[in-house]
């Protein structure tokens, strides 16, 4: 089986990236996070000619997460508890249950956003060990919007006192760790450091000045299951691509 996850950044704006991609990598169950359609305009015609079924939650230019599944998709589930932006979808793909996230920026410390983050990080953890047990086979994939460890910025004196790397953002992702998933290593396109997003200022992607915040997070029966993992880099190259590189999983169930 291959899974893969992807913020695509709009998928109107990306779809004539996006379906090639499907058709080249073949992965059988893919999140996607930052769709930024409503439900009625997301592609689904599209995917299915691709042979995806599709669970999207979504509500207009913000936001917005799917899960693609080409071997069944059933059980979808659209929210949150307490909180109702589209930014988490999850379902029962084959022998998988997949969730696609994408974890509110933050946008500033001090920020109202910033404490809404957290309380999305914790209503996870809760939601989490309420409705599901770390020995099924599971995996929450997408933009966590947070750095786990220093590595996982290109340098980071550059973001003191700035979001994504603040020790409770990350023990917000520790929480989901603990409760019995593994942070999954993907091999890196460039160099030492799976980075999977780069910012769209020139330079920032030829300097591999990135950061990793796109994350597969795996339940054990998963994990000890994974036989390859890698950032895609080359997808985030060229012109009307994402600022996000997909992660692509091979796991033998």
């Amino acid at each position: 089986m291959r899974i893969a996850t992807w913020n695509v950044n709009s998928i109107g704006a990306r779809l004539p990236r996006l379906l090639p991609w499907l058709e080249e990598v073949q992965p059988d169950v893919v999140a996607l996070q930052e769709t930024k359609c409503a439900d009625s305009t997301f592609p689904y015609a599209d995917l299915k000619a691709l042979g995806y079924e599709a669970a999207h939650s979504g509500d207009g230019r913000w936001n917005g997460v799917a899960v693609l599944s080409r071997i069944g998709l059933t059980d979808p589930r659209h929210e949150l508890l307490g909180h109702p932006e589209p930014r988490l979808v999850s379902a029962q793909c084959g022998p998988l249950h997949v969730h696609s996230l994408y974890v509110p920026n933050g946008r500033a410390l001090g920020d109202p956003h910033y404490d809404y983050k957290l309380a999305w990080l914790g209503a996870l953890a809760q939601q989490l060990a309420d409705q599901h047990d770390p020995a099924q086979p599971l995996v929450l994939m997408g933009d966590l919007n947070v750095a786990l460890h220093d590595e996982d910025v290109w340098d980071r004196s550059v973001f003191n006192g700035s979001t994504h790397v603040t020790e409770p953002e990350r023990d917000g992702v520790r929480r989901l760790l603990d409760w019995g998933l593994t942070d999954v290593q993907a091999r890196p396109g460039k160099g030492d450091r799976a980075f999977t997003y780069w910012d769209y200022r020139a330079g920032m992607m030829h300097k591999n000045l990135g950061m990793r915040i796109d994350y597969v997070l795996a339940s054990a029966p998963v994990a000890s299951a994974i036989t390859d993992a890698y950032v895609d880099r080359e997808a985030r190259k060229g012109k009307g691509a994402s600022d996000h590189a997909p992660i692509v999983v091979d796991l033998d169930l």
